[in-house]
């Protein structure tokens, strides 16, 4: 139960800073529906197997449910209830006209065969099918699940529905109405938090150390950018651990070796680390971009960063938070940093319902200012009321959620 107590534990603390009444705290401690259902999918060798599927609606307040459908093997009601609470959150903190909602199945992906995956995911489909589309419920691509799976599920909704617009799925390939720059969005959105923060604190970026956990397609591209800007990558990990070098590492090299051999820790160079390890390294910006709760109270203290750039969901938990703080460590949080995806799904989902296709610089150029303006709703706040970024960025968005409720 741990990922939606900690969502609402960060509630509570937004709501007693907005003076909330508790009537109005409780409307947002429940989601409006929750649907659970089995998948039954034909299996390659004639079997059949039945997945455990989700859909959590949270709120739709501020407009059409949004968020994504994760095939994970750990993938629990629990932890789908927090994710769909975070995206209303997120959709506030940067100010878009969705709501909040998350789906999953729970399955291990690597283990399907392409048509049973294809037939797990158009399953899912047909499952939620009356409770999806354009202006009800938006899903999008989430952790195992891609532009061709967005593709296949699009494809379901329309035969079942006859919805012409494809508006009712994002982050589809581009043939499909995808957007420009949506495979890169969620890295770039947080790269223009960072510099956003960094000029904020009067940092400058030349020279100074970032570690991402994580190397993923967020961590990556989220990696070039920085190096570009004048960041030294020191450390990345993957799930099979990290490798760290102070004076910095060939961000290619390593991405070769861990397509060719499977891992980042098959990079030639550096010093090799654990997981848990790469968080307590020297750097300047340690970013989480791989799952939920990776600092906690046990590592907090450890931590030897100056900002922590949330790119994963849920990654530090409220005692780390607190810790942190104490440490005067700025941790720029989730729901703000990691928002460029779901920001450019919006892009989007509008771009499909005008039946328009815009380029990637104009895509980006949107980006840049909904992201800046997020922040700086979010830094205004944390001045005035003398609290941390993670806090200021839910009273923002829960005010927001509470209006519109209104």
């Amino acid at each position: 139960m741990l990922a939606f107590s900690n969502a609402m534990r960060q509630l509570d603390g937004a709501a007693a800073h907005l003076g909330l009444d508790l009537g109005e705290v409780a409307k947002l401690k429940e989601p409006d529906r929750i649907y659970e259902f089995d998948i039954p999918v034909a299996m390659d060798d004639g079997s059949q197997k039945s997945f455990k599927g989700y859909r959590v609606q949270f709120n739709n307040a501020r407009g059409p449910y949004k968020g994504g459908i994760r095939f994970h093997p750990q993938v629990d009601l629990d932890e789908v209830k927090a994710l769909a609470f975070w995206m209303a959150i997120k959709t506030a903190v940067v100010n878009i006209p969705m709501g909040g909602g998350k789906g999953g199945v729970s399955v291990n992906p690597k283990e399907l065969s392409q048509s049973e995956l294809e037939r797990l995911a158009r399953g899912w489909v047909q499952n939620m099918a009356q409770h999806i589309g354009p202006h009800q419920d938006v899903p999008a691509p989430d952790v195992n699940t891609n532009p061709k799976i967005m593709d296949w599920m699009a494809d379901e909704y329309g035969k079942i529905s006859g919805d012409k617009t494809a508006a009712a799925f994002t982050g589809k390939s581009l043939e499909y109405g995808g957007s420009e720059g949506r495979g890169t969005a969620t890295g770039q959105g947080g790269f223009y938090v960072l510099e956003e923060l960094a000029a904020s604190l009067g940092m400058q970026s030349a020279g100074r150390r970032v570690v991402i956990q994580g190397f993923g397609n967020v961590g990556y591209h989220f990696a070039q950018l920085v190096q570009r800007a004048g960041y030294v990558i020191a450390g990345v990990s993957d799930s099979k651990g990290g490798v760290y070098d102070a004076n910095g590492l060939d961000l290619e090299a390593v991405m070769k070796a861990k397509q060719e051999k499977g891992s980042v820790i098959d990079y030639a160079a550096g010093t090799k680390v654990t997981n848990q390890e790469m968080l307590e390294q020297e750097c300047d910006i340690l970013v989480p971009a791989a799952l939920e709760n990776q600092i906690t109270a046990e590592n907090a203290g450890a931590v030897r960063a100056k900002i922590v750039l949330e790119l994963a969901n849920g990654p530090t938990t409220p005692e780390a938070d607190g810790i942190l703080w104490s440490k005067k460590i700025y941790v720029a949080p989730d729901v703000l940093t990691n928002a460029g995806g779901v920001t450019v799904s919006y892009f989007e989902w509008g771009q499909n319902l005008a039946r328009e296709h815009w380029s990637e610089r104009e895509v980006l150029a949107k980006l840049e200012l909904v992201m800046k303006n997020a922040f700086n709703a979010v830094w205004d706040t944390h001045k005035k009321h003398g609290v941390e970024l993670r806090t200021a960025a839910f009273m923002v968005a829960v005010r927001r959620i509470v209006d519109a409720m209104e």
